[in-house]
C-alpha cells in the first residue's frame, strides 16, 4: 500500500470585482501568506508570479477580479482567478522585445497545466503547478 494522499487545503479570497492595483497587491500578499501558512513559500516563487499575472490580467482585461482561490492537494497547487468576462485569455505569438503582453505566455511556460472554465456570466482562469515532495 502506497503513501496516503495528503489532505486538501483550500482557501478563497473575495475581491468584489475590483479592477485596481490595490486588489492585485492584496491578492499577491494573500498568496504569499497562504503559501507561508502551508509551508510552501520556499517553492512558491512561480506561484507568486502566476498569481500576479492572473490577477493583473483580470484587472486590466476582464473587468475586475471577483475572487482568488488556492488549492493544494496531492503535490499540486492550483491558483484560480475568477472575473466577470466570459472571454478566455489568448495565448498569442510571443515577442520577447515587446513591452507588456507576456502574462499568458509566462503562465503557459511556468504552469504544468492551465485553462478556463465558465463561472456565472464570467470565467475562472486556473493554473496548476507541481510541488516538490
Amino acid at each position: 500500500m502506497g503513501p496516503a494522499p495528503c489532505a486538501a487545503h483550500h482557501r478563497e479570497l473575495a475581491l468584489g470585482e475590483t479592477a485596481d492595483l490595490e486588489a492585485c497587491s492584496r491578492g499577491i500578499a494573500w498568496v504569499r501568506q497562504t503559501l507561508t501558512d502551508w509551508d510552501l513559500l520556499d517553492q512558491g516563487l512561480d506561484a507568486l508570479l502566476i498569481a500576479a499575472e492572473l490577477l493583473s490580467n483580470a484587472a486590466k482585461h476582464a473587468g475586475g477580479i471577483r475572487n482568488l482561490t488556492l488549492t493544494h492537494q496531492d503535490g499540486l497547487l492550483q491558483i484560480a482567478v475568477t472575473d466577470p468576462s466570459p472571454d478566455p485569455p489568448q495565448l498569442r505569438a510571443h515577442r520577447p522585445d515587446s513591452i507588456g503582453g507576456h502574462g499568458v505566455f509566462l503562465i503557459d511556460r511556468l504552469a504544468q497545466h492551465w485553462g478556463t472554465r465558465p463561472s456565472g456570466r464570467g470565467k475562472t482562469v486556473w493554473a496548476t503547478l507541481a510541488l516538490r515532495p
